[in-house]
């Protein structure tokens, strides 16, 4: 007889399975992305009618519960009121607060504030009223009592629990049934039944499947905190991301006074907007004002320095982006991009050199956008542009002048999503000229208290500098 299989292969990234090692995923094509873990016995799996225990439904033969399909016409379309969390940036990412039922993951780098945001949203959700469990697996119960008394004192209704058992926390939240769940973290919850090592690709990938039927059938919001790899995505197959409902995503340096929470992931909501937090003694404090704080300590009268007004969801956010263009010492130029696209910077150089007969083949360059904060949009384009060009010629640009614009091959500067919330953002910081591109114009409101000037090409802002 065949020597039954106790192992298999299991793609990081989507989940597949497949008998033996391979270099690529036949799923999802993603290459060395195989782990071998053990292969879990056949067990019974609970679904949604098990879970909710409806009255109505009949058993079946084996004491099954049965359900039965509805008309679409006779399901009720009333909507739940969200319950917010009194952290306006985080409504903000959420789409304006948490949906009842749903299941959100909350990932970031380790330090970077996940676990003090969360039982601070618990503070606020506890004097509430609402029935709040916080389950951690990395803490103790004096760890965790240590790390709340920085934020403040806890109402009764703030429960705490520590285990990594699921089976245990099932009957936990069947039996007490609270409205909100925080798990810390799903890499270390286990089923009895996988053989595998809490954090496998098998454990947390059941893990995460037998959550989502508690938060759909008990209709409790369940927060799951994910750690994230070196690349800077959550540890686990991919699949994690595709099963909960809503994704947040932790940015910035640990280090650093400051944090961007990012939605990329929401069923509920826009998936671009982001809240932005700064790090104190007493734990995560809103930032209301982020354009401003972004700009605070910028350098006056100082070449290559540019500021741009860039939109994240609804929030425009004013940057400064940072260049130094220097003869190179080698005959290969270096060039470095941080918190801006390597391969843009690349495009816009040379751009420079063929469009405006900018020479940089012969010089280094270094863009940096100042704060640490990662930009992908093209409007930051024109900035990065005149950043390059005032490092190069050393000369700086004035202290009360933005930009933003799109750059293409052929050197015209092309237009940008919503001038009219961006200028509305410079003139509330003060800025007096914004230089845009000029079949923009046509599409904002003329004003007195900063003058726009409008530009169709690179040539004509490398005039302005």
């Amino acid at each position: 007889m065949a020597k039954s299989r106790e192992t298999a292969f299991f793609c990081r990234e989507c989940g597949y399975e497949s008998a033996k090692w391979s270099g690529q995923c036949p799923a999802c094509k993603a290459w060395n992305t195989f782990v071998e873990e053990p292969v879990s016995k056949a067990k019974q799996v609970r679904g949604l009618a098990d879970v909710t225990r409806n009255k109505t439904n009949k058993p079946q033969t084996g004491g099954k519960m049965r359900v039965e399909p509805v008309s679409l016409s006779a399901v009720s379309t009333k909507d739940r009121d969200r319950v917010t969390t009194h952290i306006r940036e985080l409504d903000r990412v959420l789409g304006g607060g948490i949906v009842g039922g749903s299941l959100v993951l909350v990932g970031g780098d380790p330090g970077i504030g996940k676990s003090t945001l969360l039982l601070q949203m618990c503070y606020n959700l506890a004097a509430d009223g609402k029935c709040v469990l916080y389950i951690s697996g990395e803490e103790s119960l004096s760890q965790i009592k240590l790390r709340a008394q920085r934020i403040g004192n806890a109402s009764d209704t703030l429960m705490v629990l520590c285990e990594t058992s699921l089976e245990q926390i099932e009957d936990v939240l069947v039996e007490t049934k609270p409205e909100i769940v925080i798990i810390d973290s799903i890499q270390t919850m286990y089923r009895e039944e996988i053989a595998s090592a809490p954090g496998s690709v098998a454990q947390v990938r059941e893990t995460t499947a037998v959550l989502m039927q508690l938060a759909k059938g008990l209709d409790i919001s369940i927060f799951i905190v994910g750690h994230v790899t070196k690349e800077g995505v959550v540890a686990g197959p991919r699949m994690l991301e595709h099963m909960v409902d809503t994704v947040l995503y932790f940015e910035g340096d640990k280090n650093a006074a400051y944090r961007i929470l990012r939605s990329v992931k929401n069923r509920f909501g826009s998936t671009n907007e982001i809240g932005v937090f700064e790090m104190r003694q007493e734990g995560l404090a809103e930032v209301a004002n982020p354009s401003e704080y972004m700009l605070n300590g910028r350098p006056l009268e100082a070449s290559g320095s540019a500021v741009v007004c860039l939109l994240e969801g609804t929030r425009p956010l004013l940057v400064e982006i940072q260049a130094l263009v220097c003869d190179s010492n080698f005959g290969l130029p270096r060039r470095t991009a941080a918190g801006a696209d390597y391969n843009r910077v690349n495009l816009l150089m040379a751009v420079l050199e063929k469009r405006a007969g900018i020479h940089l083949s012969g010089s280094d360059a270094y863009v940096n956008i100042a704060g640490g904060l990662k930009v992908n949009e093209t409007a930051v384009d024109l900035g990065i542009v005149m950043a390059l060009v005032s490092s190069f010629r050393n000369r700086p640009m004035p202290e009360d002048t933005i930009v933003f614009g799109e750059v293409g091959l052929a050197g015209e500067v092309r237009a940008v999503s919503q001038p009219q919330i961006r200028i509305n953002e410079a003139v509330k910081l003060g800025f007096k000229k914004c230089i845009l591109p000029e079949v923009c114009l046509k599409n904002v409101k003329k004003t007195d208290k900063i003058n726009l000037i409008g530009i169709s090409s690179v040539g004509d802002a490398i005039k302005l500098i």
